[in-house]
């Protein structure tokens, strides 16, 4: 620690709150970020985090300093997590939840528990990109893509922690050991059976490597022109950016669809019938492409807020949809919660 780092610890330690908030204050973003991947969900961070730094508070007096500021925080994040994951069933997308829908069938009503993945904003990652440890073994907007938070939901909650702790964090065995109480040969035994869970589930490339290579002029024009197929209601021209086995989900609804043709279908039906008008507003979501999207509404005579969608890249077209038809996610990502015609 600094010379000014161990002033602000003693003067919170004598019970000075604003002082521990300045002393924890460079790790709130990346200990969010750490309880989303824990836990696939911002608003169950947010709360993990916040028994987090109550917890911290309270156990100030007790810290010695043998271990980093920043390990002693991140062992208190991640039990609060493991213990609210006991609470609770995983978060899923829906194409973990339940085969495909035949687009012809109805809507599956929402469900209204607590089961579904969420996305993330990418502001939460920025600092973490700062404080990134060349040892990682996952670059941090990598660590949140919602391929990898949602294989992360598969794997026993402990094993997650010390993939997350050694893999993302770049911390040492004996310091995840030391976190979890577990010897340095379990935490490397939990690693190993981490990994092969979780290389199973992931595609063979990232997307920050996907749109690294795919460059940000052609991202920008399939960017563009997915906004602009989707505000004309052009399904055409949306099918046509899509990759053959392409699917579109909506949670909380648990329906969802593969393939062009069924999402043609749900998207002339559904979507992007005649009655439908949207408009888009671009965002980053998950270190990925995103949108609030936005529904017009005869009554009120505005656009308002009906789902944050991300869209996962691969070889040059749309691979997956993923639309989270939850307006009160709108202000984690800075958006109004209505536009003007």
């Amino acid at each position: 620690m600094t010379m000014n780092d161990q002033a602000l610890l003693e003067a919170a330690r004598d019970g000075d709150e604003d002082t521990f908030s300045q002393l924890i204050g460079s790790h709130r973003a990346a200990l969010h970020a750490h309880c989303y991947r824990m836990l696939g969900s911002a608003q169950d961070a947010e709360d993990a985090l916040q028994e987090t730094l109550l917890n911290a508070w309270r156990a100030l007096p007790r810290f010695e300093g043998r271990s980093s500021l920043k390990s002693w925080l991140y062992r208190i994040a991640t039990n609060a997590c493991l213990k609210m994951i006991e609470r609770r069933p995983r978060r899923v997308l829906p194409i973990d939840y339940g085969p495909a829908a035949d687009p012809h069938d109805p809507f599956a009503q929402p469900l209204v528990e607590s089961v579904w993945l969420e996305p993330y904003p990418d502001t939460g990652i920025e600092l973490e990109d700062r404080l990134a440890s060349p040892d990682a073994r996952y670059e941090k907007r990598e660590s949140v893509e919602l391929a990898f938070v949602a294989a992360l939901q598969h794997i026993p909650a402990r094993q997650r922690a010390v993939l997350i702790l050694r893999d993302v964090l770049a911390f040492s065995a004996k310091e995840v050991a030391e976190a979890l109480e577990m010897t340095p040969a379990a935490v490397d035994t939990a690693l190993q059976r981490a990994h092969k869970t979780v290389d199973q589930r992931l595609p063979a490339q990232s997307q920050q490597a996907t749109l690294q290579a795919l460059g940000d002029d052609r991202l920008r024009e399939l960017v563009g022109g997915f906004v602009d197929a989707w505000e004309r209601a052009d399904v055409s021209s949306v099918v046509a950016m899509l990759a053959h086995d392409a699917t579109i989900t909506m949670p909380p609804r648990p329906t969802w669809y593969r393939g062009q043709a069924a999402v043609a279908s749900f998207l002339r039906a559904v979507a992007l019938a005649a009655d439908k008008r949207w408009r888009l507003l671009p965002v980053n979501a998950n270190g990925q492409p995103a949108f609030g999207e936005y529904l017009w509404n005869a009554r009120t005579q505005t656009f308002v807020a009906e789902a944050v969608t991300v869209l996962t890249i691969a070889d040059n077209l749309i691979a997956d949809i993923t639309s989270f038809r939850r307006p009160d996610l709108f202000a984690q990502f800075g958006l109004p919660d209505h536009l003007e015609p």
